[in-house]
């Protein structure tokens, strides 16, 4: 491919360093007030999940509604580039890259633990530890990471993809998604605005992901080791995994990111393999295929499912909280799936990620949630205990080690993890680099040092995360702030892509 010219690939410095003052800004108040900031943080995530938390329940059901539609319509076969390309990557390459972006190492985290958050605190007004309430402890989950969120992810990835190569607006940003209700364009005042909410929004959003695979990968290091899991542990793990994921930025996509997605794939489902054979394979088989049932007769349920009369926070913790995970991600996720799908259309797209992203995480879920729970019921190991008392990533590591070779498991276990991870992080870094660059046209890529800064820089709010007093609570609370304005910005791009769909269709014939 032909170089392109240092004039083309000029940073937009208004949007970069104003977001890197507002990182400034977020965090040092975290390093000063710990426990104020903490405080306050709860305190804003627990008025938007009361009084707003529905309308994150709607916008993914409207999600999943108009993706499944769209799919099917004569719209879906709409090719995402010049009608006789080819796509860029092989479809296990792409699929690979796109789940590795989506999922990170979060998805080891709650895979292993999060049935232990619910069994005890059951849905629907379940008896505690009761067959039903087993049962759906082990099927809440996968839920959560299923077609609702991977619709969330997807409707940015299209409505960007289609004006970038169809269109060939030459910005790789949010603001494209929305062009058809720009009058100025990308670069005008609201485009600009736009952009500069995602970038705020993506630094919230993969802070919430670090702080949240950190402590596991760390209380794994440290039994590894044989030290004792701290603070500057913590720090010395999130800096270990900037230099792993800075490096693969550094790399590219095709040196970097899609050698290390292959390889994590590979690695990944080797390791599922060995704890369902190991493991108590029938529990773990039938556990699963009772779960992917439940799922499918109580789909809309769950989807739409608000408490009312218990009124438990069940929903607002759990269903709202992952929404807003999932959308604090949803732009990063659809600029970079935009990126790598050339070629493709908008048929592929959606049912790739919809189809495949679901089913790949349903599998940790099956695979390692029901081995751990099996060990919580037959009494081999009190998971449930240690959730309760905060000790999620010392549970997750006893999970693993109480395995055949535990030690040779669990050093695998924190390989797939930080390299999930790793390319999650460098998927978020290329990002926000083609964001903070003025012009990027199809098929070429941000400038080196742009993509290498930002994945230091992502480091920052994690480790003020683990810092401030609240945990997991805090954690949770940052995602659900940073992700409330980008309610109305998926609307948009929605009206905005059949806007502009229809006019080229009607133009066309």
């Amino acid at each position: 491919m032909a170089a392109i010219s240092q004039p083309e690939l000029r940073t937009d410095w208004a949007i970069f360093l104003t977001t890197v003052a507002t990182i400034a800004l977020a965090c040092v108040p975290v390093f000063a007030f710990h426990d104020s900031a903490a405080a306050t943080i709860t305190r804003v995530f627990d008025v938007i999940t009361q009084n707003l938390g529905v309308l994150y329940l709607w916008y993914g059901t409207g999600a999943v509604a108009f993706l499944v539609w769209l799919a099917a319509s004569r719209f879906g076969r709409v090719k995402l580039g010049s009608s006789g390309e080819r796509p860029e990557f092989s479809t296990f390459s792409w699929l690979a890259m796109i789940f590795c972006a989506g999922v990170g190492a979060t998805l080891l985290y709650w895979a292993v633990i999060e049935w232990g958050h619910y069994i005890s605190r059951p849905p629907f007004g379940l008896s505690p530890r009761s067959p039903e309430a087993i049962e759906w402890a082990a099927t809440y989950g996968m839920f959560h990471w299923g077609v609702t969120g991977w619709a969330i992810f997807c409707l940015p990835a299209i409505a960007i993809a289609y004006p970038y190569y169809v269109r060939k607006i030459p910005y790789l940003r949010l603001s494209t998604g929305c062009s058809a209700y720009l009058p100025e364009g990308v670069t005008g005042g609201r485009g600009r605005a736009l952009d500069f909410l995602y970038m705020i929004n993506m630094v919230g959003g993969t802070g919430t992901s670090l702080g949240l695979s950190t402590p596991m990968i760390s209380a794994a290091v440290a039994e590894l080791l044989g030290l004792d899991r701290r603070f500057l542990l913590d720090v010395a793990v999130v800096v270990g995994c900037i230099a792993v994921f800075g490096t693969s930025a550094y790399l590219g996509l095709q040196r970097g990111f899609k050698r290390m997605s292959d390889a994590t794939m590979i690695l990944a489902l080797l390791l599922l393999l060995f704890v369902l054979v190991v493991g108590p394979t029938l529990f773990i088989l039938k556990m699963g295929t009772n779960s992917i049932g439940l799922i499918l007769q109580n789909f809309l349920r769950m989807n739409t499912w608000t408490d009312p009369v218990h009124d438990s926070g069940f929903v607002e913790s759990w269903t709202v909280f992952y929404w807003a995970w999932w959308m604090a991600y949803a732009p990063f996720v659809g600029i970079f799936v935009t990126r790598i799908s050339r070629g493709r259309t908008l048929r592929e797209v959606i049912g790739g990620m919809l189809t495949f992203g679901s089913l790949g995480a349903a599998a940790f879920y099956v695979v390692l949630g029901n081995y751990a729970l099996h060990l919580d019921l037959r009494g081999l190991l009190d998971v449930t205990g240690m959730v309760a008392n905060g000790a999620e990533a010392s549970a997750i590591t006893a999970v693993i080690e109480s395995l055949p070779y535990g030690q040779i498991a669990l050093g695998i276990f924190v390989l797939v993890a930080v390299v999930l991870l790793a390319t999650t992080y460098d998927s978020a870094s290329y990002t926000l680099a083609s964001v903070s660059t003025q012009r990027l046209e199809a098929g070429h890529d941000p400038a080196r040092w742009n993509r290498v800064f930002w994945a230091c820089a992502l480091g920052f709010l994690p480790i003020t995360l683990l810092f401030a007093e609240g945990g997991l609570k805090v954690v949770q609370s940052a995602t659900i702030v940073v992700s409330m304005p980008l309610l109305g910005v998926g609307v948009l791009m929605a009206l905005s892509l059949m806007r502009m769909l229809r006019e080229d269709v009607r133009d066309r014939t």
